[in-house]
């Protein structure tokens, strides 16, 4: 899948590598900002019962 990704940048090897990260921190952000607090409410860790 990341050999895929490598061969459809575009640009020298510099210029994919920076796009690389970019998308790297494009999905880090979709992740924190909106499918885990979407999830957050659903997952059973606030049911603490001792």
């Amino acid at each position: 899948m990341y050999a895929w990704i490598w061969r459809h940048l575009p640009g020298p090897t510099p210029l994919r590598a920076l796009i690389a990260v970019l998308l790297i921190a494009a999905v880090i952000a979709l992740l924190m900002l909106v499918i885990f607090p979407w999830l957050e409410p659903m997952l059973p860790f606030n049911q603490v019962a001792v």
